[in-house]
Parts: C-alpha cells; structure tokens; sequence
C-alpha cells in the first residue's frame, strides 16, 4: 500500500483497521477511517482507463537510485509537506481540547439531561445522548476536515465534489452514530454491573465486535464509498501475471478476491490494498492503478498485497493491537476516578456510571493514546517493510527486474502526491503508519540477496 503520511485514507481504507482497534472507544465519537475522504494527488489529468496492456509507453525508463524531485517539485512538496505536518499536531492536540470543551461548557452534562427527560430507559438515553455528542464533536472538528479537503483541492489531489464529499460524511456521521450507540450502551451497563473490572469485560467483549466490523466492511462499509468490481473483469489480460506471482508463493488467492475499485471519481492517485477478515478477506486494486503504471509496476503493488495477505497482517495486527487497547482501557479505568473527583461537580459529571462522564474517559483516552499511536505506528512501519521485502521476492523471477519496478512505483506516486522526500524524523515516529517513501525506494534499489548468495526472508 502507498500511503500519504497523516492524512485518513478513505478512500483505500489504508490505515484499515488499526485504528478502530486503538480508539474503539475514540471511534465512536472522532471521525473513523471511512470518515471523511483524503484522497492522492495527480500528476497529469487522468485518462480513461486503457487496457493493462497499453497503459503506458513502452520506452524504456531511466534507472532510479534514490527518491529525488525537480527543483520546483520539491519547493511544492516541501510547502505541502509544512502544512501537512502543522495540520498533524494541531489535529492531536485539538482532539483532546474537543472533548475538554464539551465537558467544560457542560454540554454532555445538558445532552444526558436531556435524554433523562424524555425517557428513564437506560438503552432509549443512549439513544438519544450519542447521537447529540457524536454530532457536537464532529461539528467542532468539521473545520479541518474542511480545511484539509480544501488543500487537498487545490493541491489538485481531490478531484471529489464538495457534494459527494458532502455525501460520504454524512454516511460517515450515520455509521458512526450506528456504531457508537452500540458501544455506549455496552460500555455503561457493564460499569454499572461491574465498577472495578469495567474495563477488562468491555475490552473483552470489543474484541469480537471488532472482528465482526472487519469481516463486514468490504460488503456492508466499504461499497457505501466506493464502486467494487471483481478485477477479471476489468483487467482480465493481467490475471494470468497476478496468478503467476500466487504460485511463485506456493499460495492459490482465488481471483473471486481480486477486487478492481473505481478512485478516479475522487482522486488521480494510484494505491491498492488487501481489506476484509477471514472469508471476506481480499486484494483490491484501484483504477488508477491500472491506467498510470506499467504491468511490471502493477505486479509489484500486488507483491507487496500479497505479503499482507500471506504474511497474516491483518491477523497479527488486530492482535498486536488488541493488546494496545488492553493497556488503554486499564489506564483509562485507573485515571477516570482520579479525574472526576477533582473536576466532575465542575462538569456536572455525577460519576463513571454516568452517560456524560464519556467525554471524560474519551479525553483521557485521547491523552494515552498519543503514545499508543507511536507504538503502533511503529509496528505498523515494520509489518509494511516486511511486505515491500515480500514483494520484491515473490515477483523476482517474474518480473524482469523488480527492485527497478518497485522503484519506479514510488517515484512516480512521490512525483504525482508531493511526497517530501526528507520528512522531519519526529514526524515519522509520531504520525506515519508506513515507511517515507525515500526509505521504500532504497530498500527496492538495495535489496538483493540472490546476487549476494543469501537467502530470502520470505520466498525461498
């Protein structure tokens, strides 16, 4: 997958499920990752979709050594990059001022309130109280998302309309509220059940539900946003190559999960990526793709696909952070009293069990989750290295010459999105989920063990 640092990847669900994992709570109530689209940016205007085959001239291209841009390229990318960062930091920390406000102002305390009034049934109250404060928070943080899509357009990196952008937010908002009540209800009738080990039962307990929401997303979620079509039928001339670079794995991925996807109505960038759990579970490659890149260039996004799909990513990510979110909720449950005896009678919060003590476990949430998002960033980066280096082996011997391929990926997707070639080293131990594009293109251009008479990682 290729990656924009710090902006949400809807529209190739690209940071797929981690971060549902880690703000289980925070994604009720902040924007998740099919929220609002961020999407690529473009290079030349995108044509109509050509055959595979014709995608592109067939002149051979100059050999990459390194991630470099032109002189102009790089002052855009670099202007780009400033803002995006800047964007990044005030994103975090305003997140946390969001849910202080909403407790400082009293509107949880006025939103529960409310709902008291009009019903005394617990599971009605929810009802009524979470859609109110999902809708307040995404008020507040309607702002920067509109700034950001606003950058994104004159950047020329959407080319969405502000009406479908429009359109998906507002799905976005409906599956939020859908999602969100549920865990608000489950969340307070287990503290009302259990005040001590609150935390460890409703951790327990999201786990399957987080399963459940990845195994349904590519039929239920991901088609409300973006047009699914089973790839032999729009590239059938590259299917014989995909399943080519299957066997050399010593794997059969069936082309039922081999999934074309139409971007281009609301970028010009190109990506893929594997989506889905279990049965659902498949690989997704998106239009632009097919039209912007060479059949060499194609299969080596599909090697490194494959290295999730093969390498279990998936599967060892949403354990990885499972564990994350077990540590969250414990530090959550050990610091809510603490800061509700000092600050509750100020909010009007009664206690834990009370509906509007949420934004103050989602506050705290928020805090902790600073340094959980670096962790598991950090482990996301090592996981995304693991399938560039499993790409790289499962196309060597079919692909002339693969490091070369890859390389030209990268540069081409640097060149058409601004990519920064030397982003700030704290940026990306904070905020990036994938390797700089810089560190992609060297290991392409450097990994070679059969040259060296070593032996592959992955594909022996």
């Amino acid at each position: 997958m290729k990656y924009i640092p710090g902006m949400r990847n809807q529209i190739g669900k690209g940071s797929w499920w981690r971060w549902v994992a880690v703000s289980v709570l925070l994604g009720a109530f902040m924007p998740l990752p099919w929220a609002v689209p961020q999407t690529p940016t473009p290079a030349p205007p995108l044509k109509q979709a050509p055959d595979v085959a014709t995608a592109l001239p067939r002149a051979a291209p100059a050999r990459i050594s390194a991630y470099t841009l032109p002189p102009e390229l790089y002052r855009k990318a670099h202007r780009l990059y400033q803002t995006r960062f800047a964007i990044r930091v005030i994103s975090t920390f305003y997140g946390i001022f969001v849910f202080w406000l909403l407790l400082q102002a009293k509107w949880a305390a006025r939103f529960r309130d409310w709902a008291e009034r009009v019903t005394s049934k617990r599971f009605v109250q929810v009802l009524i109280f979470t859609p109110l404060l999902v809708l307040a928070v995404w008020l507040l943080q309607l702002p920067l998302d509109l700034f950001s899509q606003w950058l994104l357009k004159r950047y020329g990196i959407s080319v969405q309309s502000w009406g479908s952008w429009f359109g998906d937010w507002g799905k976005s908002f409906l599956l939020t509220v859908l999602f969100g009540s549920l865990l608000v209800w489950l969340l307070y009738v287990i503290i009302r059940r259990s005040a001590e080990r609150w935390w460890l039962y409703f951790w327990i307990i999201s786990l399957p539900l987080l399963l459940l929401i990845m195994f349904a997303s590519p039929y239920v979620i991901d088609p409300l946003f973006n047009k699914y079509e089973p790839l032999a039928s729009k590239a059938p001339q590259l299917i014989p190559k995909l399943q080519e670079v299957t066997r050399r794995a010593g794997q059969e991925i069936p082309v039922e999960r081999m999934f074309w996807m139409n971007a281009s109505d609301k970028t010009i960038g190109t990506n893929a990526s594997v989506n889905g759990f279990g049965a659902s579970k498949r690989i997704i490659i998106w239009d632009t793709t097919l039209a912007q890149e060479t059949d060499d260039e194609v299969l080596a996004d599909f090697g490194h696909e494959m290295g999730h799909y093969v390498l279990g990513h998936l599967v060892k990510g949403f354990f990885f952070f499972a564990a994350v979110l077990f540590v969250l909720f414990y530090l959550g449950k050990q610091s809510i009293g603490w800061l509700l005896a000092r600050q509750g009678s100020r909010w009007g919060v009664r206690g834990v069990e009370d509906l509007a003590s949420l934004p103050a476990l989602l506050l705290l949430v928020s805090v902790f989750g600073i340094v959980a998002t670096v962790i598991g960033n950090s482990f996301s980066r090592y996981m995304e290295n693991q399938a560039d280096v499993y790409g790289l082996e499962v196309t060597h011997g079919i692909v002339p010459d693969p490091g070369q391929a890859c390389a030209r990926s990268f540069q081409k997707f640097g060149e058409t999105v601004f990519v920064e070639p030397n982003p700030n080293p704290m940026d990306v131990l904070v905020f990036f989920d994938h390797p700089p594009v810089r560190d992609r293109i060297h290991l392409c251009v450097t990994y070679d063990p059969w040259s060296k008479g070593e032996t592959p990682q992955f594909v022996k």
